[in-house]
C-alpha cells in the first residue's frame, strides 16, 4: 500500500468529525485530487468520500447505541447535513435503519447469534476454505472469537453479504447458492465474551480476505480460499455491517418463511 494512500487514510480518519473535502485531504499528501482518488482507490478499495463515510457512520452506530440523542441530532453531530441522506446512506451500508440499528441490542438478548451459514446447497456457486487468527489477533479478542465471512460484491464490506457464515470453533466454511458473479471474501472477528453493544461498534477492528478475487460461473471448479484475520490500525475501514442479527435465531427464521407470490 502506497505510503500517500495510508497518509490520506490517517488524515481522513483523523479529522471526520470536521467538513472537509478531497482537496483538503489532496492538499495535507501533495496529489491533485484527481490523481490522489485514484491512488486511494486501488489502495484501500473504495474511494475517499466512502472511506470519510465509514467513519462517520462507525462513530453514529456508538452514538446509537451508547446515548439518546435523536437521529436527526446524530446525522448532525457525525457530518450529515441531510437526515434523509444521512439514513439512506446508513441503511444501505450497515443493512438497518438508525432506529432499528438502535433496537439491536434488546432483539441479540432475546436471540443471540448462533452459528448459521447461509445458501442453498446445490444451487449455483460455492466457496470452502478456513478463517484463522493471527497471534494479535487472538491477544486483542481473549481467546474466543466469533467469526464472520461472507461474500461482498465489492472489495469493501457494505450493506448485506451476498452469502455469509457465522462460524463454530473450527472455523471452517461452506458458502453455497452463489450466483455468477465476481465477490470478495471478506471476514471479521469479534470477542465472543462482548457485550452484545461491543459486538456491533467493537473496539479491535480484527479483519482479514481474500487477496484475490472470487469469481461464480457455469463450468467453474469450487473456489477454496484461506484467510488469516489480523488487528488492523484504527484509521483503517471500519466493518459496518451489523453482522451479529443476520445469525441470530430471528433473522433465520425469517429466511426460511416462504416469500408471497409478486413480493420481494
Amino acid at each position: 500500500m502506497s505510503n500517500v494512500a495510508v497518509e490520506a487514510a490517517r488524515f481522513i480518519a483523523g479529522h471526520a468529525r470536521e467538513p472537509i473535502t478531497l482537496s483538503d485531504v489532496a492538499d495535507h499528501v501533495g496529489y491533485s485530487p484527481f490523481h490522489l482518488a485514484r491512488a486511494f482507490e486501488r489502495a484501500h478499495g473504495q474511494p475517499p468520500g466512502k472511506f470519510l463515510a465509514a467513519h462517520r457512520f462507525q462513530r453514529a452506530k456508538r452514538l446509537l447505541l451508547e446515548t439518546d440523542e435523536r437521529v436527526s441530532d446524530i446525522c448532525c453531530e457525525v457530518g450529515f447535513s441531510s437526515v434523509g441522506t444521512f439514513t439512506r446512506r446508513f441503511t444501505a451500508d450497515i443493512g438497518l435503519s438508525p432506529v432499528q440499528f438502535r433496537r439491536l441490542p434488546d432483539l441479540l438478548s432475546d436471540a443471540p447469534p448462533r452459528p448459521v451459514m447461509t445458501g442453498e446447497t446445490g444451487a449455483g456457486g460455492t466457496v470452502t476454505g478456513a478463517v484463522h487468527l493471527a497471534p494479535d489477533a487472538l491477544l486483542a479478542l481473549g481467546g474466543e472469537a466469533a467469526i464472520y465471512v461472507g461474500l461482498f460484491p465489492q472489495r469493501a464490506p457494505r450493506g448485506v453479504p451476498v452469502v455469509g457464515a457465522l462460524l463454530d470453533e473450527l472455523g471452517c466454511f461452506a458458502l453455497t447458492g452463489i450466483a455468477a458473479g465476481t465477490y470478495w471474501l471478506l471476514a471479521t472477528a469479534f470477542s465472543a465474551r462482548a457485550e452484545h453493544t461491543e459486538q456491533l461498534v467493537p473496539g479491535w477492528n480484527v479483519v482479514g480476505g481474500s487477496p484475490a478475487p472470487v469469481r461464480i460461473g457455469p463450468g467453474r471448479r469450487p473456489e477454496d480460499r484461506e484467510i488469516t484475520l489480523r488487528v488492523v490500525p484504527p484509521w483503517s475501514a471500519p466493518v459496518l455491517v451489523a453482522l451479529p442479527p443476520l445469525a441470530s435465531p430471528i433473522a433465520q427464521d425469517r429466511r426460511r418463511q416462504p416469500v408471497a407470490a409478486g413480493l420481494p
